[in-house]
């Protein structure tokens, strides 16, 4: 295994972080196979992997449980433990306190290693700062029970990215990264302001959440057929994301023991700075056939909004020109249930959005084609 040194930790990172967000799970069920989960854990670990990441949220508030039961025996040791504050459900300061103890005894143990905010973005920076939520958790650090305080966000622009980046001392940062997203949310443009600012990254969604490994376009694996040595899509996305410096860890949400063993051979020899010029060049060769495979050409300007009721519908139309790039995976799927509140179901048809749009889309017509594909 490969590791990366996390300077303000003073301490040896696994490049390959075990992520807990896409356990394994019993068969014809959404209820995580509790023993093949531990089992994966503990062989990541044993085969080196020392930093692993849950959430409260995850798995309906049993991952951090898991990770706790696959961490005893001598695991929890081994182990850079990370998991997440769900700032949605912190109205004030008991609630935090309350819910990072029951964090502590779901996964038995006295401090957390890696403690993030989880998904700051607009609609709760606000709360970030009015909660002053940093300074709570900068207590618990003198306490013990925190040794380094970082966030993931999946944020609406750079811009954003920055203002968050700016407003602590942060020990560490989690972004959505991988060659399709270079210019989604905080993109190539938020890593490289955090590199200068010197806050260690912590990749999520290198894969796309299995995006780009499965229904590969046969114009985009020609791109990878042109490439030497054979390598898998998954492998040249991991390598593509262990290419970055700034990077101390590459989370991967491995739901198979395949996967895991894939990706710590992957990772147990990618290196920084390592990919040519010309194999970069077919990396934004594989983006632009992926994006040749976009039915709505929509650019995000948010002429449409504010909608009457309430839906974003620039995400609602991403999620919609996702279907012919990736198909309809388990994790669109989950996302758009998730994760979107007002759904395309939720459009009542008023027709006002249409006439603003500069690209001329028909969003009604969007609008029935996603609900119909999603099923809300």
């Amino acid at each position: 295994m490969k590791y990366r040194k996390f300077e303000k930790g003073g301490s040896d990172v696994s490049l390959l972080g075990f992520g807990a967000m896409r356990l394994p799970q019993l068969p014809n069920s959404d209820d995580v196979d509790e023993e093949e989960a531990i089992r994966m854990i503990r062989h990541a670990i044993d085969s080196g992997v020392n930093y692993v990441d849950t959430a409260y949220v995850y798995h309906g508030g049993n991952s951090e449980i898991i990770v706790g039961k696959a961490l005893s025996d001598g695991y929890r040791e081994k182990t850079l433990l990370a998991t997440k504050l769900p700032l949605w459900s912190c109205d004030d300061e008991e609630k935090i306190h309350a819910i990072f103890e029951e964090q502590l005894r779901k996964l038995g143990t006295g401090h957390i290693d890696m403690y993030l905010m989880h998904n700051i973005n607009e609609g709760n920076f606000h709360k970030v700062k009015s909660l002053k939520i940093y300074d709570i958790l900068e207590q618990k650090r003198k306490e013990g029970k925190i040794r380094f305080i970082g966030f993931s966000t999946h944020p609406e622009s750079p811009k954003l990215f920055k203002e968050i980046l700016d407003e602590h001392p942060w020990d560490f940062c989690q972004l959505q990264l991988n060659y399709m997203d270079k210019f989604v949310q905080a993109g190539f443009e938020g890593y490289e302001y955090a590199v200068a600012k010197k806050v260690p990254v912590v990749v999520m969604e290198p894969l796309k959440g299995g995006s780009l490994t499965g229904n590969v376009p046969p114009s985009v694996q020609k791109c990878w057929d042109s490439l030497s040595p054979a390598r898998t899509p998954a492998e040249w996305a991991l390598r593509w994301a262990a290419n970055l410096p700034g990077v101390i860890t590459i989370l991967s949400g491995m739901s198979e023991m395949g996967q895991l063993e894939e990706n710590i051979r992957v990772l147990s020899d990618a290196e920084m700075n390592s990919l040519s010029a010309s194999e970069l060049a077919v990396f934004d060769k594989v983006a632009e056939e992926y994006d040749k495979l976009i039915v709505y050409p929509c650019t995000g300007c948010k002429y449409c909004m504010p909608c009457a009721a309430e839906i974003d519908i620039p995400e609602i139309i991403g999620f919609r020109n996702s279907l012919p790039r990736y198909g309809l995976i388990k994790k669109l799927l989950d996302e758009y249930h998730m994760w979107v509140p007002h759904k395309a179901s939720d459009c009542i048809a008023c027709g006002k959005c249409e006439p603003h749009c500069p690209q001329h889309l028909e969003i009604i017509k969007i609008m029935k084609e996603t609900a119909e594909l999603y099923g809300a």
